[in-house]
């Protein structure tokens, strides 16, 4: 029998719609999800900006975001995580430019100078539907009309197929806030830096929907781990999977994909199998 996690948070519930093993290689086996550089250049992103955010409003510029981010560096490059991505010096050029262009498009999306800012990298934990839930949230914000739950993405916009399943982690966020403070939020908000922002209306049954969701996916992992049986869930993703090596199901896929021609040459996995 796999051990229940005492809270339960998106990345985890992602983690396991997308693959139930994957989530048990993850979160029972605890072996290692190193991030690459895409996701390191988001947390650099999130730490300038989480910093600027805490500064007086006509403080938040451009430019003192590139100061912020000159004294972030340090703290990044001196990680064990992106030490163990061995970039050349050419390559951790090219990194820290791409980290200066998702924080300078905050400026594309809102003028953060503007922005009344209520908390940053607020901590929550709380129960949702029955559900012991955990979610940091990057930015409340105080509007005319109400808070607002605000979220940074550095990557690329979802498809239109796939939007209303990405806001399900912002729509948690606020269920989050309205459980544990009784105000529900008016708005929550994506914001992918320099490309746009997704937003959605925070609503009674929309909070019902995402939180019913959640507790349908808990109550699932708890058969699981009752059982201690976790189902692979082979697709494209497969390619990007740390435990490829670890996966017959999951190697298999990625040659069948191989084959056919529908998998990237660069998919890490390829050097796992």
């Amino acid at each position: 029998m796999a051990a229940l996690p005492k809270f339960f948070s998106p990345s985890a519930s992602n983690t396991y719609q997308q693959c139930p093993l994957r989530w048990k290689f993850r979160y029972v086996d605890k072996l290692p999800d190193p991030p690459g550089v895409p996701a390191l250049v988001g947390t650099f992103a999130h730490r300038v900006l989480e910093l600027l955010c805490e500064e007086p409003a006509p403080q938040r510029t451009s430019a003192r975001a590139k100061e912020l981010a000159r004294q972030v560096w340090p703290e990044i490059s001196g990680h064990k995580d992106f030490q163990a991505l061995f970039l050349t010096d050419e390559e951790q050029r090219d990194f820290r430019w791409r980290s200066w262009k998702a924080i300078e498009g905050l400026w594309d999306l809102e003028n953060p100078s503007e922005v009344e800012v209520l908390s940053t990298e607020k901590r929550m934990r709380t129960e949702l539907s029955g559900v012991p839930f955990m979610g940091i949230i990057d930015r409340l914000d105080q509007a005319q009309d109400g808070t607002v739950v605000t979220d940074y993405k550095s990557g690329k916009p979802p498809r239109v197929a796939d939007r209303d399943h990405a806001l399900e982690q912002i729509l948690l966020y606020a269920a989050a806030v309205e459980a544990e403070t009784g105000e529900r939020p008016v708005r929550g908000q994506l914001l992918y830096l320099g490309k746009e922002t997704l937003e959605t209306e925070v609503t009674a049954d929309r909070l019902a929907d995402c939180t019913g969701q959640l507790a349908s996916i808990w109550s699932s992992l708890n058969k699981d781990c009752a059982a201690d049986t976790f189902a692979a869930s082979p697709g494209p993703l497969c390619g990007w999977c740390p435990y490829a090596g670890r996966c017959e199901d999951g190697a298999k896929e990625i040659k069948r994909r191989l084959a056919a021609g529908r998998m990237r040459q660069d998919a890490p996995a390829l050097k796992l199998i």
